[in-house]
């Protein structure tokens, strides 16, 4: 059974064929714009559902379902950005337990 991505929800990431050191950059400035790049998109659909939520209440907007579904991939995506912030602190906390 296979599982496709849902592309309204999670940001879509070319992979780097040549590698990091092909282009000049370090593995960890890559990485970084990634997570910065991530953070952008969650920003950007919670305002997307805060003007959504704005449009109905002026009138703007006549659909509801349209406020419904930007509130739910606003909260779908602040939970998943809030679930990989808790994994990565977690595997922090795991390496600094290691003996060396």
């Amino acid at each position: 059974m296979q599982i496709a991505p849902l592309p309204l929800i999670l940001p879509q990431v070319q992979p780097d064929v040549q590698g990091p050191e092909a282009s000049g950059e370090t593995a960890g400035a890559s990485f970084g714009q990634m997570l910065n790049k991530a953070l952008q998109d969650v920003n950007k659909s919670q305002i997307n559902a805060n003007e959504t939520i704005k449009g109905f209440l002026t009138g703007e907007v006549q659909e509801v379902h349209q406020v419904t579904i930007a509130m739910e991939q606003a909260k779908i995506m602040l939970l998943l950005a809030t679930e990989v912030r808790n994994k990565v602190i977690e595997a922090y906390q795991e390496i600094s337990r290691m003996q060396v």
